[in-house]
């Protein structure tokens, strides 16, 4: 006995099972608890629930058949009967005597048998039917009332659910596919963020201030023959040919005025270039301004400063400074008679006043004749201007 009978049987001994209208009650009941468990497994599909369905009204005709009078065997009934006319008649058993129709009568048609309404069979002769209850197609939402419950939870064979097909909600199938709509997110998270790495480290975000200053550091005054860097202690003993802060050298050496501005008549200028004494808070100073043919202006030296320097190691001082906000290179060149010459130099000019240094070994024999300093106030010629507060010299111990 499968699930199903056994839940309608079952049912029927809480009732009367002759009672048709209790049967019917019954047979809704397990259509209403057969919907209820179709409801509660939404992965049933549609062609699975017509099955079980089916086989739930199977089932109920199959039930009850049970309960319908049997149905006479005509076909046994009429052979009865003709064997027992044929059967001999017992000793003693007296024959019907036969009529005969009158000789000579002419025999003739039956009268008509007029009906007035339509003959009915007799209530034995009634042919009979297997009448089932109404099954409906259609599952009512609940049990009806009278009918005992019945639990259908049991009753899907096993071949109905292997029928389930697979769940095709387009919401559980985007869940089975979320790890790799996870992997996919991460990975470009993960992407995303390298790149925005990558361009922090190229702008400089996690560099030091002093690595982003990217400027080319102020180059410090230099010479073509020798290149000095000006210490950091202004204490400690300079080298010939660097810069120094005004006043530094004067406290260790005597120096020899070359050049004041008070008395420029010793500075000479050619036809493009220029020379003009200005004075501010810093002092008087010549502001000199090669000319675009990159000519030099001349700085007198006197005969009779060149017959001191003679024969002595000599150190040169040059105070100057460049125009405001244009920083330049001058060049220099010395002519000093028969004591030689200093060969070029060149010095970067920035915009705070300071002294430039170079030294000269003078050989020990008469000048002849005075000397000159020329300085080229723009190296590149770009007509920058210099300014020089004084030329000097000290000779070395």
């Amino acid at each position: 006995m499968d699930a199903i009978e056994k839940a309608i049987r079952n049912a029927f001994e809480k009732g009367n099972a002759e009672d048709r209208a209790f049967r019917e009650r019954v047979y809704r009941s397990a259509f209403a608890a057969l919907d209820r468990v179709l409801q509660a497994n939404p992965g049933v599909t549609v062609e699975a629930a017509i099955k079980r369905r089916k086989a739930v009204q199977e089932k109920i005709a199959e039930i009850e058949s049970e309960f319908l009078p049997a149905v006479p065997d005509v076909a046994a009934q009429t052979q009865d009967a003709a064997q027992t006319q044929d059967a001999p008649q017992a000793p003693g058993a007296t024959e019907a005597p036969a009529v005969d129709a009158p000789t000579g009568v002419a025999v003739g048609p039956s009268p008509a048998i007029v009906v007035d309404e339509p003959v009915q069979p007799e209530a034995s002769d009634a042919p009979r039917s297997r009448v089932l209850p109404v099954v409906p197609d259609i599952m009512p939402d609940a049990t009806l009332p009278g009918a005992p419950a019945i639990d259908m939870a049991d009753s899907a064979p096993a071949e109905a659910a292997a029928e389930v097909a697979p769940d095709r909600d387009e919401r559980r199938i985007r869940g089975r596919r979320l790890p790799l709509t996870a992997i996919f997110f991460g990975v470009t998270l993960l992407a995303a963020a390298g790149i925005g790495l990558y361009f922090a480290v190229q702008t400089g975000v996690f560099k030091t201030p002093a690595q982003l200053d990217t400027a080319p550091p102020e180059a410090p005054p230099t010479v073509d023959d020798d290149d000095f860097t000006p210490p950091a202690d202004t204490t400690e003993p300079q080298q010939p040919g660097a810069p120094q802060q005004p006043g530094v050298a004067e406290q260790t050496r005597d120096w020899i005025n070359v050049f004041t501005p008070t008395d420029p008549t010793h500075v000479a200028t050619p036809s493009d270039a220029k020379a003009d004494v200005v004075q501010d808070d810093t002092g008087s100073f010549l502001r000199i301004r090669s000319g675009a043919s990159g000519s030099a202006i001349s700085f007198d030296v006197g005969q009779g400063v060149l017959e001191k320097l003679a024969g002595k190691h000599a150190v040169f001082d040059i105070v100057a400074r460049a125009e405001d906000g244009k920083d330049t290179q001058i060049s220099v060149d010395c002519n000093f008679g028969d004591l030689g010459d200093c060969g070029r130099k060149r010095y970067a000019v920035g915009q705070q006043r300071n002294e430039y240094l170079f030294d000269v070994k003078f050989p020990d024999k008469p000048p002849g004749a005075a000397g000159s300093i020329a300085i080229n106030s723009d190296f590149d010629k770009q007509g920058k201007a210099v300014d020089i507060y004084e030329i000097r010299v000290s000779i070395e111990p």
